[in-house]
């Protein structure tokens, strides 16, 4: 098992990363200083039925009584709705402040999980035990909590940090390899933006990494834990150099909100978004043409889109951008890429944006 430290002072939190660590969680949440008695787990209709037993098992070993809250898969449910839904089991199921909530699933469960948690009785613990290949490296770490608005992605939220993150990267033999392929643009971002040698490495043993080698997804899903550490310890509330995390996003966004959260995965929609944000940057004449292409062959290696649909209008995106929640006086902080490893932020107009789709 490796552990790699966020070190936020008195909030600073562990992740846990390595193979079979289910089975154990409850062992690591008295370890790491979370009292026995009620705790509630968060999960979903597909990833329930999969690791929920081995989960309230690990849990009751450990002298945890766990309620068991369970929603229906999709970013379609990360809303006020379903929220709504958690605050009234966590009132049945008599969790009490000092109750551990956890997060067992993706990203919608975990962005769904740690909002309730951070604002149920004003806070109560929160763990997250990502089971998406996007969540283990992106996603469960930095304490971004949130529910979608049918105005943008994301709208309604908080930062709250986690007690514990644990990584089982067993987790992801049982994840559809579409699931799996979206997660990558996630892990290929952070190459492009933070890590050369990362970005060399997919080059290099894409292959490997699709037949889900254990040792180099431990090594991959730890260095990207690592590298969002780093900047979240720089930058935690996204006041300005954590913005370079959303280098895909701008645009990603709004293609997921204008196509009602359906079409596109999370990461599918990001790897649209990268590649624009290099065309945009490649077109302002400050990323070359190059680190275009080799981005691209990556993304299309790894089985993910990169041409925005055109099924979806200009307009409707341009429209989504405006909306987006990094928009401030009337202009977005636009991740663009110089090189592998140096961003670049430019102050756009959703306009000015528009004209390059």
């Amino acid at each position: 098992m490796k552990t790699v430290t966020v070190n936020l002072g008195p909030r600073s939190y562990p992740i846990l990363i390595g193979t079979d660590l289910l089975a154990n969680a409850g062992c690591f949440l008295r370890k790491h200083g979370l009292r026995p008695g009620s705790v509630a787990i968060v999960t979903d209709s597909v990833v329930g039925p999969l690791y929920q037993k081995t989960l309230t098992d690990a849990l009751v070993q450990a002298e945890f009584s766990p309620v068991v809250i369970e929603i229906p898969a999709g970013e379609e449910h990360k809303n006020l709705t379903w929220l709504s839904f958690v605050y009234d089991k966590l009132i049945a199921g008599g969790i009490e402040r000092s109750s551990p909530l956890i997060a067992l699933g993706g990203g919608v469960v975990g962005d769904l999980t740690g909002f309730a948690a951070a604002t149920f009785q004003r806070g109560v613990p929160f763990v997250q035990i990502p089971t998406t290949l996007l969540a283990q490296v992106d996603a469960s770490v930095g304490g971004k909590t949130a529910v979608d608005h049918p105005a943008g992605k994301n709208l309604i939220g908080a930062f709250y940090q986690p007690r514990l993150v644990i990584i089982d990267v067993s987790t992801l033999q049982t994840l559809p390899e579409r699931e799996f392929r979206a997660g990558l643009a996630e892990v290929i971002k952070y190459g492009v933006i933070l890590s050369p040698g990362l970005f060399a490495l997919l080059e290099q043993r894409l292959d490997s990494l699709l037949r889900l080698d254990s040792a180099l997804l431990s090594e991959v899903i730890t260095t990207c834990c690592q590298l969002k550490a780093r900047v979240v310890e720089e930058d935690e509330t996204e006041g300005d150099y954590r913005a370079i995390l959303n280098f895909g996003h701008t645009l990603g966004h709004a293609i997921e909100n204008a196509t009602g959260y359906t079409q596109y995965l999370h990461g599918e929609a990001v790897a649209i978004g990268m590649v624009f944000a290099a065309s945009l940057s490649q077109q302002r004449g400050f990323c070359s043409d190059g680190l275009c292409q080799r981005l691209c062959q990556l993304l299309k290696k790894a089985g993910l889109p990169v041409i925005i649909p055109s099924t979806v209008k200009s307009e409707t995106l341009v429209a989504g951008m405006a909306t987006d929640k990094k928009v401030a006086a009337g202009k977005v902080k636009f991740v663009g890429i110089e090189e592998l490893g140096k961003t670049r932020f430019e102050n756009l107009t959703v306009r000015e944006i528009g004209a390059y789709l």
